[in-house]
């Protein structure tokens, strides 16, 4: 089912529902809700931080292992991993299921569609997926102005990055997904958005696929001015991996040290904490616009 969405500083956000308390997920499969949720499994940590964020957590009875913010989070009950059994789900008793749509086994869904478990499904593959997402969870809630608030902060924010950065010169930024093999990102990701957004040229722009994976010696012959490390204690790449880039000399990035480390968690998990992947991104490509530096005009 094709969905009309809007840009991501502009117009109004895509609707969830197409009547009163029916909605239509990510998968176009039809949910009817006669009243909003009271007890909700979130099955990815990015569901979780949006749940939080539109002060919901009082209705969160159970969170994945990964699901490590806020804090809070952490208290509730965890599922048996990405991909729990159906007894666990059931005795938890929700009236909702949130998850991604690349993190539910389709055995699984089929199992809770059988058992009648209220299900919604979610994806987010660009970044205006992501406010689309906040907005629809909020309106499964009623909380359609909490919903609208959050996304327009997230707009607003964006939108100062965008000013900053529009008119600079773009360096060539490699962004390091995996190191082996050596993936990275590409147009159909909403990581290459937020390069885009913070004024990087990703050297993998050219490419088809939205995580492609690449040989080093392309690397190499791209010359990324600026190489970007996703970090952290669950996910990222390791500092010994990181280290080996050093060999690489002939590398722009390698001779003017502009190796750079952003949590994992802000920039690969599309929730609402995106917005500070994306300022964080920006002020490592672009230092002299939030320094109060002259800017270097475009060729």
């Amino acid at each position: 089912m094709k969905r009309r969405q809007q840009g991501i500083l502009t117009g109004m956000p895509f609707m969830a529902n197409i009547t009163p308390r029916t909605f239509v997920d990510a998968s176009g499969r039809k949910l009817f809700l006669a009243k909003a949720p009271s007890r909700v499994v979130s099955m990815a940590p990015n569901v979780t931080e949006i749940l939080f964020a539109l002060g919901l957590e009082e209705r969160v009875v159970a969170v994945t292992p990964f699901c490590d913010y806020p804090p809070e989070a952490q208290s509730k009950t965890h599922l048996g991993g990405m991909n729990p059994s159906i007894e666990q789900i059931l005795a938890l008793k929700p009236d909702l299921v949130l998850v991604p749509q690349d993190m539910i086994q389709p055995d699984l869904l089929q199992h809770l569609d059988r058992l009648k478990v209220p299900t919604f499904v979610l994806h987010a593959a660009q970044l205006e997926d992501v406010l689309a997402q906040v907005q629809s969870i909020a309106r499964l809630f009623d909380r359609s102005k909490a919903g609208d608030e959050l996304a327009a902060a997230i707009r607003q924010r964006t939108a100062v990055v965008r000013e900053r950065t529009q008119s600079l010169a773009r360096p060539r930024v490699l962004y390091v997904l995996n190191t082996d093999p050596l993936q990275t990102v590409g147009p159909g990701s909403f990581i290459h958005q937020l390069i885009e957004l913070a004024g990087g040229a990703n050297i993998a722009a050219d490419t088809s696929m939205a995580y492609p994976k690449f040989a080093l010696e392309e690397v190499l012959a791209r010359n990324p001015e600026v190489i970007i490390f996703p970090v952290g204690t669950t996910e990222g790449i390791p500092d010994e991996d990181q280290q080996q880039w050093r060999r690489w000399s002939s590398l722009s990035a390698v001779r003017h040290n502009r190796l750079v480390l952003i949590p994992s968690v802000l920039v690969n998990r599309p929730g609402p904490r995106i917005v500070e992947g994306l300022e964080l991104l920006a002020k490592a490509i672009h230092p002299e616009a939030f320094t109060g530096q002259s800017h270097p005009e475009k060729p």
